[in-house]
């Protein structure tokens, strides 16, 4: 077995983690690749930081379809799979062969704004945010070229299930198993009460953009952050490839979230 690791922040703790995790897979016979890019082939990559690390290696990967593990070194770590304490542990289950891969869908955004097109990727979500400075966004949104509604509010986030559990959960939205074949749309302290979360099917196509022209906002999408003008268009589709995401023995989105939010404890 070839594995890749990934790592972002460069601190001693990081980097010992490093050190750790590489000792552990040379004694099992594991090889490591240094400095990996998309010519090499490894069978796993392994993200060591929070879940914004994993994210970073998600898109590192991109369609190459090489599996990915998260050992978490941050703080909640939804989208990690072994702590910092679970490296031999981890290690041993790559060895062995006792981990399970979940496919997790993938979203495309093409952004259309001054005049250009950009085409970007989300595991977890694409947010629309006004300035700190700015009124409340009136965010038009049509689903297969229906118009559900405009939204007035501080934003509006389109969540895959994988990012169900992060900037949605706390908009108050809902937890999405993965392959529930849906994706959540979230307004972000939305003026009206009566405007809540909407579930939809992940094979709609969405169109996002701001009644009025003048206006500016933050568009996120994963770890991305840009600044758009009212007049920009967001498209959103299912991509036509998925994030295949490890989890090791005994481990599973459940069992992930009774951990992380306690629940039952």
């Amino acid at each position: 077995m070839k594995v890749a690791i990934h790592i972002k922040n460069n601190t001693e703790e990081h980097l010992n983690g490093r050190k750790a995790l590489e000792k552990a897979l040379s004694q099992r016979g594991i090889e490591v690749i240094n400095n990996w890019d998309a010519s090499q082939h490894v069978d796993i990559m392994i993200s060591i930081g929070g879940d914004g690390t994993l994210l970073n290696a998600v898109h590192q990967i991109g369609r190459c379809g090489i599996p990915v593990v998260g050992i978490n070194f941050g703080h909640l770590g939804f989208l990690t799979t072994a702590g910092r304490e679970d490296i031999d542990k981890l290690a041993d289950c790559l060895k062995e062969g006792r981990y399970t891969i979940e496919p997790r869908t993938m979203l495309y955004v093409t952004v259309y704004a001054d005049g250009k097109i950009q085409q970007l990727s989300a595991l977890n979500e694409v947010y629309l945010h006004r300035l700190d400075t700015s009124p409340l966004l009136h965010t038009q949104v049509e689903v297969d070229n229906d118009m559900v509604a405009t939204y007035v509010a501080d934003g509006i986030i389109v969540a895959t299930p994988t990012g169900s559990t992060a900037y949605s959960l706390s908009c108050g939205g809902p937890i999405l198993a993965p392959g529930s074949g849906s994706l959540v749309l979230t307004p972000i302290a939305a003026h009206t009460l009566t405007q809540r979360p909407v579930i939809l099917s992940d094979e709609v196509h969405l169109r996002l953009r701001d009644e009025e022209t003048d206006v500016r906002y933050t568009l996120g999408v994963d770890s991305y952050v840009c600044t758009l003008s009212g007049d920009s268009i967001i498209e959103i589709q299912k991509a036509d490839y998925c994030t295949r995401l490890v989890r090791i023995e005994h481990q599973n989105f459940f069992s992930a979230i009774r951990e992380k939010l306690m629940w039952g404890m």
